[in-house]
């Protein structure tokens, strides 16, 4: 029997019906076992992030201007 590369599995995946394609996504994601306690660290803080950028806290720069910094930076 042949191996499937990842690519030809992602195709065929890919070709599923939207229900089934959600059950492999749900199944391949739980593979991963995410630790609770990290998920739920990393969790309060995109809403700690949020929450400082709706409230002014935090101000948000655009790429551009960053990616311009670095280069700069790197000079």
């Amino acid at each position: 029997m042949k191996t499937l590369t990842a690519d030809e599995i992602a195709a065929q995946a890919l070709s599923l019906p939207r229900p089934e394609r959600e059950h492999v996504a749900e199944a391949l994601l739980a593979s991963l076992r995410v630790d609770p306690v990290v998920e739920a660290a990393w969790t309060e803080e995109i809403r700690r992030r949020i929450r400082d950028i709706d409230s002014g806290k935090t101000t948000l720069i655009p790429a551009e201007e960053v990616l311009k910094e670095v280069e700069e930076l790197l000079r």
